[in-house]
């Protein structure tokens, strides 16, 4: 069973600016992707407060041509009922559910569904992908069934279908020889349920400074910070 995090937590997401825009002038209006590679299923992904890996994702799909001007939105969430894959019991579930779908296949004479995907040349990480997101899914198809067995039986159910789905991945190039700390490695979240969003925000640029502090001289006549004298600072 999963377990609900009811702490919030900031989290980003690599867009094109109007959907940002969108987003911001329209909260309810949330897209939910349903991609078969997508890590941890269906969803709106986040990346966990990580803003730049958020940029620098919607940067590679601008080279990409899939959007025309990169952006990032932030967003205040509260995971909810949470399948978190830095829990152990949750990778358990996980692994169970995998290992029941594979016994099924094997009794109906049929092999695991991504065998066939190796001979069309797709990349590795989008395998791994393509069967996380498929079990992930099939995992809630199970729980849905004993949620809705358990109705007709009882009455009730004391299964819940998640809110949210958390998982940590390691990726990119160590960050030196011998390093076990890799350069991309982040924690990212799938929404299912929208009502998780509380609230968008457009994230405000850090001031680069010697630190964290200002004096009056920082400070305009009309009460902007300055990043050069004079000169109002850009939120």
């Amino acid at each position: 069973m999963y377990h609900i995090r009811p702490n919030l937590i900031v989290g980003f997401h690599g867009c094109d600016e109007a959907v940002c825009n969108a987003l911001l002038n329209n909260p309810n209006r949330i897209k939910i992707s349903r991609e078969r590679f997508d890590w941890l299923g269906n969803g709106m992904y986040f990346w966990e407060n990580n803003y730049r890996r958020a940029l620098d994702w919607a940067n590679e799909k601008h080279k990409r041509g899939k959007i025309t001007k990169p952006a990032v939105i932030g967003a205040v969430i509260e995971l909810g009922y949470c399948c978190d894959f830095l829990n152990a019991e949750h990778i358990l579930m996980f692994k169970r559910s995998y290992e029941r779908f594979v016994t099924d296949l094997r009794q109906r004479g049929k092999e695991l569904y991504e065998s066939a995907d190796k001979a069309k040349g797709r990349s590795k990480n989008r395998m791994i992908g393509e069967l996380d997101c498929f079990i992930i899914e099939h995992m809630h198809e199970e729980i849905a069934a004993q949620i809705k067995e358990d109705i007709e039986q009882q009455g009730f159910s004391e299964q819940r279908l998640p809110d949210s789905v958390r998982g940590a991945f390691i990726e990119g190039k160590p960050v030196f020889e011998g390093s076990g700390i890799h350069e991309k490695t982040h924690i990212q979240i799938a929404i299912r349920n929208p009502n998780c969003i509380k609230g968008f925000f457009l994230p405000r640029k850090e001031r680069i400074s010697d630190g964290f502090h200002y004096d009056i001289s920082d400070i305009s006549e009309d009460g902007f910070l300055v990043s050069e004298p004079g000169v109002p600072y850009n939120v």
